[in-house]
């Protein structure tokens, strides 16, 4: 029976996590994730999905993460009524993920349609709302670890631990006399929360992620990593500031309350206010408390005294006022969420924080603030960047380069090929090159077919599509950004005011050479249709 494979997202990108299975006349999805990132590659979330909603039998998600899951409920507003196959302590994840995803969904679009500076364009719909989000949730069945379990005809699937975050896992797929191994998302070397991944030996086809493929991080154990932090808390409480910490509502904000409690009560570090400013984060983390996770005294830790979970909007104001306060507040990519009227109000201190613990993703806007811009512009503020800018990169929940090399090793022999996806260009060719010399390695782009066999190579039955990995590159709109922030400055250099409105005329002509060219072609173009 012939098995096909076709990557929709997460593919040359580390969000976007789609992939389609095409076993005879059967098609299941593994994960159904949304964009995120700069506004090109999140157009990408309204465009139609690259297969019939409808002909999709059951989809089976490896985790509740944002990027793997939050397009499951624009997948159950266009008519799916299929399982959703995942673990129990990920349906609990998404019920409050997906839900909050909704709210944003809304809550950005109203603020969209509101401006007055877009008051005469396109009036902008919510990618989906609450009760699209609720109607993936009750798609949800679980599956428990290890144990075989037919999701749709003609296949069989078994969830392995990830150790990514909780409830994660990578997910083997036995259809069509086809062996295959997503990994998911991998969990890395120090983690207090979660077990090391695991997975079988013997696998046709493997399909690995590459988030960080091409960077190492250093050897250090739990304890070493808890003084890390230490040393970053102490210092930026030396300086008189605040100390903001960008997290993310799984996983992250829980283990950095794990080990700020063991550090205040070990005595290392004096007890201090720890503001939790995400109201997701706080019903994520009531999900941790609840799991009697290992090392956290049955949840009690999430609970200690030195913790504030704040609530509402006037209460997360009220943190503006404060100095030598720890706030963790979302999103850990600063793209959304309290976490950025935090920053309006600390990057401009220099006596101020910002640590950042987990990965920013290209054209965030975290990355452009972890890479040293000096100055950005965070809704319609223009924010000059004076605050102290750390990070601590054993807090993410990603395997490193050592770890997906030896993790890829354990599951030999791989009788077909490797594919290597949710990972950048970079990090996906530099895996790709350790990876050399060891069987068939595809890097596949968005949009790539391939017809899968037992024991062979992958055969390329369709090519990427050329505008949908334009789409992930640098967006122009980070690139205006800059460009806007800089541009009065620039022309106040210019000491002589007619050469300033010389400037300012030639910018304008090329922009008006741009825009006739591109008529040009627009028109070239509909001529050939014709």
């Amino acid at each position: 029976m012939p098995v096909d494979i076709q990557f929709h997202g997460a593919a040359q990108t580390v969000t976007g996590s789609c992939t389609e299975l095409v076993v005879g006349g059967t098609r299941l999805l593994v994960d159904c994730g949304l964009f995120q990132g700069p506004r090109s590659l999140e157009h990408l979330n309204h465009a139609p999905f690259g297969f019939d909603v409808h002909a999709i039998d059951a989809v089976l998600l490896t985790h509740a993460h944002i990027d793997h899951s939050g397009l499951l409920p624009r997948l159950a507003a266009e008519g799916y009524r299929g399982p959703i196959w995942m673990t129990g302590p990920t349906r609990d994840l998404i019920a409050y993920l997906l839900a909050d995803a909704a709210r944003i969904q809304v809550s950005d679009a109203r603020h969209h349609n509101l401006r007055r500076d877009r008051a005469d364009g396109r009036r902008h719909e919510p990618l989906y709302t609450p009760i699209d989000a609720e109607r993936a949730v009750d798609l949800a069945r679980t599956a428990e670890l290890g144990r075989w379990f037919e999701p749709c005809a003609h296949v069989r699937a078994r969830f392995w631990d990830a150790g990514h975050i909780l409830g994660a896992v990578s997910i083997e797929i036995e259809a069509g006399g086809v062996s295959l191994f997503f990994s998911g998302d991998l969990g890395g070397k120090v983690a207090s929360l979660e077990a090391a991944p695991t997975g079988p030996a013997g696998i046709d086809h493997l399909i690995c992620e590459s988030t960080y493929g091409d960077r190492t991080r250093a050897a250090i154990d739990l304890v070493e990593r808890r003084h890390a932090l230490k040393i970053e808390i102490d210092e930026a409480m030396q300086a008189g500031g605040n100390l903001v910490i960008p997290v993310f509502a799984v996983e992250r904000t829980q283990e950095l309350l794990l080990d700020m409690a063991t550090l205040f009560d070990s005595g290392e570090l004096e007890p201090r206010a720890v503001f939790i400013d995400s109201p997701l984060a706080t019903r994520i983390t009531s999900v941790f408390a609840d799991s009697a996770i290992d090392g956290t005294n049955d949840g009690k830790v999430f609970a200690h005294s030195a913790f504030h979970f704040t609530e509402t909007s006037a209460e997360s104001i009220r943190l503006n006022a404060l100095s030598g306060a720890i706030i963790l507040a979302g999103s850990g990519m600063c793209e959304g969420g309290r976490v950025r009227h935090h920053l309006i109000h600390n990057l401009a201190r220099p006596d101020s924080t910002i640590l950042f613990v987990g990965y920013q993703a290209r054209g965030t806007l975290g990355r452009l603030i972890s890479e040293g811009t000096d100055r950005v512009r965070i809704s319609g503020h223009d924010v000059a960047v004076r605050a102290q800018i750390r990070s601590i990169d054993t807090y993410s929940a990603h395997a490193d380069r050592d770890d997906l090399l030896a993790w890829i090793e354990a599951r030999r022999p791989i009788r077909g090929s490797l594919f290597l996806n949710h990972g950048e260009a970079d990090a996906v060719a530099s895996l790709a090159r350790a990876c050399s010399g060891k069987g068939d390695i595809r890097c596949p782009s968005i949009g790539e077919r391939f017809r899968l066999s037992a024991g062979a190579p992958a055969k390329r039955t369709k090519t990427g599509d050329p505008m949908l990995h334009a789409a992930i590159e640098r967006d122009w709109q980070n690139d205006y950004a800059d460009f806007s922030l800089r541009l009065k400055g620039e022309l106040e250099a210019i000491a002589n005011p007619a050469e300033r409105r010389h400037a300012i005329a030639e910018m304008r002509g090329v922009l008006r050479s741009h825009q006739r060219l591109a008529g040009q072609a627009s028109h070239q173009r509909h001529k050939r249709r014709a």
